[in-house]
């Protein structure tokens, strides 16, 4: 199992959208994640920078390293891209962070 700690930037007054977007998640989406073995998966915001910070495991990371070829996530990225800070291809511009620290 991995765990993976990243960060993202939701943009200026947009916590409530975001917040209802995942609020109503697409169940296509969340099975698509759950096949690519991700569990435990938590968003969290610091309201004072906008930056959210994620974190999951992954018990299959060739899988979850695929998931950006699919059509369910490119939708979800394209249906995102207007509220947080995104690449050209309207991926999340994604910081992967270094663990170091862990008590189970």
């Amino acid at each position: 199992m991995t765990r993976v700690g990243f960060t993202m930037k939701l943009h200026n007054g947009q916590l409530a959208e975001y917040k209802k977007r995942h609020d109503e998640i697409w169940p296509e989406l969340v099975s698509l994640l759950k096949e690519s073995g991700i569990s435990n998966y938590s968003i969290f915001l610091n309201e004072e920078t906008n930056i959210l910070f994620g974190v999951l495991d992954s018990s299959d990371d060739a899988a979850r390293e695929n998931l950006p070829s699919s059509p369910i996530m490119k939708r979800w990225w394209a249906y995102m891209k207007d509220i947080m800070d995104s690449n050209p291809d309207n991926s999340p511009i994604s910081i992967p962070l270094q663990e170091v620290f862990y008590m189970p």
